[in-house]
């Protein structure tokens, strides 16, 4: 859970102990200096202290919540992150997103702890929008945990499904496999998969060449 501070940051713990291990991911995989479209940024944490590390890079970050907006200001202020342009309301599942002014030089989409916290209608929608969207060199990157084979890859994952589970039927971990084929259904092909601390992955997506 999320607490706030006084100047109104959201702080969510699991994104400084994920941080690290992610930036070292990206910093090998991103692609040449373009807009980076951070999907579901939450407190915005991640896109303060991500984007500065990409100086090259325009770093767009979005969420549903409106209510999160403010928090992503605040963070990136407060750490001095000047190539993050204004957050967005974007709701992933809609078929229309609102980022015309991004797509002439998107090369890269990010989404972190998002496909098992919200219905699998978002999850599809973010990779129907990779597929559309994403340039032939560009990447999307996904984060956090997956079932392999249906089944949770330990035991606090097999806890933390029925616990996102009873919060909503929607939610909860989705299986690899059925990622990579919806994936797969819209161009893209999984160009890595990298086993991460507590059992988490990073897999890139890569548009199928044209």
């Amino acid at each position: 859970m999320a607490s706030e501070e006084q100047d109104g940051r959201l702080h969510a713990p699991a994104v400084e102990r994920n941080r690290e291990p992610i930036l070292a991911v990206l910093r090998t995989v991103m692609p040449t200096p373009g807009t980076i479209l951070e999907i579901a940024s939450g407190s915005g944490q991640h896109a303060a202290w991500f984007a500065p590390e990409f100086p090259g890079h325009r770093w767009a970050p979005s969420d549903v919540d409106p209510d999160n907006l403010s928090s992503i200001d605040a963070w990136c202020r407060q750490e001095g992150a000047v190539n993050v342009i204004a957050p967005r309301v974007l709701d992933a599942s809609a078929e229309n997103w609102p980022v015309t002014d991004l797509e002439a030089d998107l090369i890269a989409m990010l989404s972190v702890n998002m496909i098992h916290i919200s219905p699998w209608a978002a999850g599809l929608g973010l990779l129907a929008a990779a597929g559309r969207l994403l340039p032939d060199n560009g990447i999307l990157f996904l984060y956090g945990p997956f079932l392999r084979d249906g089944q949770p890859a330990t035991d606090s994952d097999a806890e933390f499904d029925r616990s996102l589970q009873a919060r909503d039927p929607s939610w909860g971990l989705r299986d690899l496999d059925q990622v990579v084929a919806a994936a797969n259904a819209q161009g893209l092909v999984l160009s890595q998969q990298l086993a991460m601390p507590v059992g988490n992955l990073s897999l890139i997506f890569r548009p199928e060449p044209r």
